[in-house]
């Protein structure tokens, strides 16, 4: 397994790590994602642990607590052998608003850290952008459970680049500390993270873990042209809850995808989590599994590399017209040579 910086941070992660969303299956989401209890969990830990996988990704919202819960159970006894990630902000139950503000920040950590069995979280995340908590607020709270040893560091999810922006430059006015990982969604199916986000990240020094990278679902290779959805697809339950795909955009990429699934002997999965390992910026990309099956498919992504004329044709298929201001650049030779793509 290939271990990457964080950031610019001091820590590795590696290239491929576990989302534990599957850990627990309480709820009409997450129980359609997965219903793992402990004792699979551990097994798929010790699978993970033996391929070089130390890092596990969860949230207090994920199962109303309980993927912690399971995650921590299933790191018992080698929770030195592992990095924990986790996150909050997000509403826990119709009582709980949700959140960053300085009083709920200590209590979610502390809850966190009682589920996960744990003395310390080694990234942690807030899930959302609260934009009615001052970022000085939220950024100071942060600082101090750094500074109380119960983190060691911090990050976002699904922020705009203006929040991540200004929450860095309140970080070093303060000089408080500052985040070193986004949380994001990026895919083949869905590549809006490189416009804004992934500039942003390689300028201030903030690694991608990236969430879904199969597309919520639609890139594991079981959904074809002219085909109906496999009865058994969490998509049946759970498309609404995820980023959208236009149909001709993911069957323009699945097919491209098995075209070189062919050509390398690996599966449509293992291409697409490949392709994403070579992107700027990603330092991890969050894999999740149900069973062993689908874990070892999964961990079959690393180690190997595309050729430049199989990436080429992958950015071809799954290009998609900008947004403003960003479709200039794209489209108009002088906006190019002034301000041209990182990922051409």
């Amino acid at each position: 397994m290939e271990y990457r910086r964080l950031g610019a941070s001091g820590i590795k992660v590696p290239a491929l790590s576990f989302g534990a969303g599957t850990f627990g299956g309480r709820g009409e989401l997450f129980g359609n994602w997965g219903t793992v209890g402990v004792e699979e969990a551990r097994h798929l830990v010790d699978v993970c642990l033996d391929a070089g996988v130390t890092m596990f990704d969860t949230a207090d919202v994920y199962s109303d607590g309980a993927s912690e819960e399971v995650l921590g159970a299933a790191l018992r006894g080698r929770r030195d052998k592992a990095l924990i990630s986790t996150k909050t902000t997000l509403p826990l139950g119709e009582d709980d608003p949700g959140g960053s503000s300085r009083s709920r920040l200590l209590r979610t950590c502390d809850a966190a850290l009682r589920r996960l069995d744990t003395d310390h979280i080694d990234l942690y995340q807030l899930h959302a952008f609260d934009a009615g908590t001052p970022i000085e607020e939220v950024l100071s709270t942060l600082d101090d459970l750094v500074r109380a040893g119960k983190v060691r560091y911090t990050g976002v999810s699904n922020f705009a680049g203006w929040q991540l922006m200004k929450s860095l430059s309140v970080a070093d006015h303060h000089h408080l500390t500052r985040y070193v990982a986004h949380q994001v969604y990026y895919s083949l199916v869905g590549r809006d993270y490189e416009w804004e986000l992934m500039p942003l990240g390689l300028d201030q020094g903030v690694g991608a873990v990236v969430w879904s990278p199969l597309g919520w679902g639609r890139l594991t290779g079981r959904i074809r042209r002219g085909q109906p959805l496999p009865p058994d697809s969490r998509l049946n339950e759970t498309a609404s809850y995820g980023p959208p795909v236009p149909e001709e955009l993911l069957y323009r990429v699945v097919d491209t995808l098995d075209e070189i699934a062919g050509e390398t002997g690996r599966t449509v999965p293992q291409v697409a989590l490949n392709w994403l390992l070579s992107r700027p910026t990603v330092a991890t990309v969050l894999i999740g599994a149900r069973n062993e099956k689908q874990l070892r498919e999964n961990l079959g992504a690393a180690g190997w590399n595309l050729t430049e004329d199989q990436t080429t044709r992958l950015d071809k298929a799954s290009t998609t017209t900008a947004p403003y201001p960003y479709f200039p650049y794209q489209r108009q030779e002088g906006f190019a040579q002034l301000n041209p793509s990182i990922v051409g």
